[in-house]
């Protein structure tokens, strides 16, 4: 009896670690069409910073805590770029009826991202991404997402900060919560 417990056990964590390499696709960013700021096609696969972490952060201009923690992190941008090389790729999840303010949004508020929309938020259902948002992604170097983040309180910043520091000194911080 326990030996048959053991090839058992044994058998689905071979299968486990068997599925999980291979799939190439998984934790990355999926492979949508949206639109850049300036409405022209932009295809989210080839959103990628030259092995350096990214932030992916989904917003909109009506989410008062989406603008809070945009805003928060523009103040520091140029310091987390300095020092992890960080890219961090704005997703508007406004509707078509409202993505004409988008553009004249992010100039008002200098923000010095990447800007793209998902006005039929097709990227955000790939990404499972909800209706709580901001919802805040970080990938690392080789582009897979290691950490995710619903909602914005003071000081999320920092621990942002914390964590794109560790991935660029080569930490897995893929298990951290």
């Amino acid at each position: 009896m326990k030996k048959s417990i053991l090839f058992i056990l044994l058998a689905c964590i071979s299968l486990a670690g068997f599925s999980q390499t291979t799939n190439d696709k998984a934790g990355r960013i999926p492979s949508v069409m949206v639109k850049n700021i300036h409405r022209q096609p932009f295809k989210t696969d080839s959103i990628s910073n030259h092995g350096n972490p990214i932030i992916l952060s989904f917003w909109a201009t009506w989410c008062v805590n989406c603008v809070k923690e945009l805003n928060k992190i523009q103040t520091v941008y140029d310091d987390w770029k300095e020092e992890t090389g960080v890219k961090l790729v704005a997703v508007s999840i406004d509707d078509s009826r409202y993505t004409s303010r988008v553009l004249p949004f992010v100039n008002g508020k200098a923000w010095d991202y990447e800007v793209l929309l998902d006005d039929n938020w097709d990227l955000k259902r790939a990404m499972n991404v909800g209706d709580d948002i901001p919802y805040t992604f970080i990938l690392d170097g080789t582009g897979k997402v290691v950490y995710t983040h619903k909602g914005f309180a003071d000081g999320d910043e920092e621990i942002y900060f914390d964590l794109l520091k560790r991935i660029k000194a080569g930490e897995d911080i893929s298990k951290i919560k």
